[in-house]
């Protein structure tokens, strides 16, 4: 199959780079329509939360809601009553407005700080569920009249409805200069790894036309289910970063053949039958980690599971025909590789050493792991906290203010949706029984909701979604009154997102870990070395994690990576950061284990053939990790904290599996194994001869293709 496709990519390289270069640009040309199609997750519709917002929204005359923040000169100052006024008169006569109201139209006191110099006008904007992006239009129509309105002051807005245009924006800019970023140190980067500018520019290439056509994927997702903004975000990270590592893979492959003499036809068919043999075991172990997601049942991990899935394949596809239809054309001006062998080269060199101390290296290394994750042992999570937006966000701003001077608006109620008409008299007796419950601060029965229909807002101490907040979610659905009741709210959101993840996780783990298990054994043909890789990329997972919380949760290199902590992590990123980390690390474990395996066919002794496999293989490892770390870097560049966790950890993953766990800890675990390293019980054995898939030794494949 794999010289089939070889001989294809050759002989029809012209079609091949033409169908490639309509990809890219179909992929450029429509990634417009593409935004404009992708929705934000409401969460699992059969969740509590869910299900009382959705209930909430249908009682509610308005949709969501802005925060006109007016700061500066004294609330009572006369100019600044009337230009405040002015200003919501002016907003209420917008036709998206549904109401509005301030410290002066309004007995409430909460409408002012403590200190008089701060007020807000509350503007709840219609609700329009069929375009759910016109709420940012309105925020932008907001802000134009709001902007300079009031004399001598600051004026901001804020709110749900800003916080998601603000949130939106800031991801956007974050993408886009991430690969502002990356792309030029990418690309030097390769520059020197291959020592020449064709060689760089092949999986530059690569990784372009796997991102154009994973948006083209992602747009005819959009027709069949609902897709969230966060997977475009996986497409550019991960199209980037696996399209880089395949590229080099196959070009690396390309230019040793060339070394041993095979001409250019016959060096890209030997690279698509070995390499390209690696890259689809590589993709469908990463696909394969990513389908985790889908077993979590929330609409934000799927859509992360379909961009990722769509954009892996699509990276093996354009490896497997898009880079030898180049090698075919640029092949002959490309400088074949340096041969070595793993006596004179440092990585077989490193595996020596390893080897002769195995027991030593393998316990220090796995020290040195589990005492990095310790921190992930006080972790606290968020979700969708404003808190995560740039510090230059207006929406932050106004959140933060909020959070400081408006002690009761500071921090959003826990909604009880009650299905009870509001005259009932078991409504104000179970509010006032509220008011009495540990943790809460105050209870307010909203005004104008529609139907059977009470919304009673309870304020609890602490922040939003801080742990009181949650505590109060679970004592009130543990102590319900005589009428049905739904709790929600962001703290109840959080609590439901929790509670998933722990009962849906272990779903994922097991198949993320069974088909991993197979892909491995189908390669290898060993039951000791998947379970082996398991192990050690559990391990990798669990630094990773504890690095993510020393950081942004505990605060550490908060200055020098530009960003506050306020003692949390987002919910969604250890789940999510945990599938594509472990993705990526098979990813590197394929490609060691590939060459290791080749080794050990044509030489029948393991310990040379881990440091000869280590050694074709850890220039190879490490130039890929040190490429997909710029990609992620620059990601971890940007300003939503979201974003900067994603990138941060993946790259620390990146690093750690790289060094301690390639170099160090596979070599002396394989070591130790010696000649059990291949075993498998005899009909798993025969099951392999059946239908494994093994590597053709290196040298005979050249000499046949030749």
């Amino acid at each position: 199959m794999y010289a089939a496709i070889a001989r294809f990519s050759i002989r029809r390289r012209r079609w091949v780079l033409t169908a490639w270069t309509l990809v890219f640009a179909l992929g450029i040309a429509l990634a417009g329509t593409l935004f404009g199609q992708l929705k934000e997750s409401g969460g699992n519709s059969a969740s509590e939360s869910a299900q009382g917002r959705a209930i909430l929204q249908e009682a509610s005359t308005s949709g969501p809601r802005a925060v006109v923040l007016v700061k500066g000169p004294a609330v009572d100052a006369p100019a600044t009553v009337t230009a405040v006024q002015q200003l919501t008169a002016k907003l209420a006569a917008m036709p998206f407005v549904t109401g509005t109201v301030n410290a002066y139209t309004s007995s409430d006191p909460h409408l002012r700080s403590n200190d008089g110099h701060e007020s807000v006008v509350l503007v709840s904007l219609e609700k329009d569920t069929d375009h759910p992006m016109a709420a940012h239009h309105d925020v932008e129509a907001i802000r134009e009249a709001a902007h300079g309105a009031v004399p001598g002051a600051d004026v901001q807005v804020g709110g749900d409805a800003a916080a998601g245009l603000d949130g939106m924006v800031a991801s956007t800019n974050d993408l886009m200069w991430a690969e502002l970023l990356s792309m030029p140190v990418l690309l030097v980067a390769l520059v020197f790894i291959f020592k020449g500018w064709r060689a760089a520019v092949l999986p530059v290439v690569a990784s372009m036309a796997t991102g154009a056509g994973a948006m083209l994927v992602l747009l005819g997702i959009t027709h069949l289910t609902d897709v969230a903004p966060q997977a475009l975000d996986v497409v550019q990270l991960l199209g980037l970063g696996l399209a880089v590592d395949y590229g080099l893979l196959m070009v690396n492959r390309f230019r040793e053949a060339r070394a041993a003499g095979s001409d250019v036809a016959a060096a890209t068919e030997h690279t698509v039958r070995t390499a390209g043999r690696t890259v689809t075991f590589s993709a469908l172990t990463v696909a394969a980690a990513l389908s985790g997601l889908l077993l979590l049942d929330d609409p934000t991990f799927t859509s992360l599971a379909l961009g990722g899935i769509s954009t892996t394949l699509i990276a093996m596809t354009a490896a497997l025909t898009l880079i030898p239809a180049f090698l075919a054309s640029w092949g002959a001006k490309l400088k074949a590789a340096a041969r070595q062998n793993a006596e004179d080269g440092q990585f077989g060199r490193l595996a020596r050493r390893v080897q002769r101390h195995p027991v030593l290296v393998a316990l220090g290394a796995t020290a040195i792991l589990a005492m990095t994750a310790l921190p992930f042992l006080h972790v606290n999570t968020s979700l969708g906290d404003p808190r995560t937006l740039p510090a230059t966000s207006e929406s932050r701003q106004v959140s933060d203010s909020m959070a400081a001077s408006f002690q009761q608006m500071g921090t959003e109620p826990v909604v009880v949706v009650a299905k009870v008409q509001p005259t009932d008299p078991r409504v104000l007796a179970y509010a006032e029984q509220l008011g009495h419950v540990k943790g809460v601060m105050s209870v307010a029965i909203e005004p104008g909701a529609r139907g059977e229909t009470t919304l009673i807002d309870v304020v609890p101490s602490g922040t939003t979604q801080g742990e009181p907040a949650q505590q109060l979610v679970r004592a009130l659905r543990a102590d319900r009154p005589s009428f049905t009741t739904y709790v929600t709210g962001e703290a109840a959101s959080l609590v439901d997102f929790s509670d998933q993840i722990a009962n849906r996780m272990p779903y994922a783990i097991a198949i993320i870990a069974v088909s991993t298990f197979l892909l491995l054994f189908l390669m290898t043909g060993s039951v000791l070395v998947p379970l082996k890789a398991l192990v050690m990329n559990t391990l990798s997972l669990g630094a990773t994690f504890g690095a993510l919380v020393w950081v942004f949760q505990d605060g550490h290199l908060a200055q020098l990576l530009g960003f506050t902590s306020f003692g949390a992590i987002e919910a969604w990123a250890p789940p999510t950061i945990a599938v594509f980390a472990f993705g990526l690390s098979m990813d590197y474990e394929v490609f060691l284990l590939s060459r290791i395996k080749e080794s050990h066919d044509e030489l029948r002794d393991t310990n040379e053939a881990v440091a000869h496999g280590l050694q074709r293989s850890g220039r190879i490892i490490t130039s890929a990790a040190l490429l997909v770390m710029i990609v992620f870097l620059g990601f971890a560049a940007g300003q939503t904290l979201g974003i900067k966790e994603f990138g941060l950890a993946l790259a620390i993953a990146v690093l750690v599996d790289a060094t301690l766990v390639r170099c160090l800890l596979v070599p002396a675990t394989m070591t130790l194994l010696g000649r059990a390293n291949w075993w498998a019980p005899a009909p798993l054995r025969w099951v392999h001869r059946r239908v494994g898939l093994s590597e053709t030794p290196a040298e005979v494949a050249i000499g046949a293709a030749m």
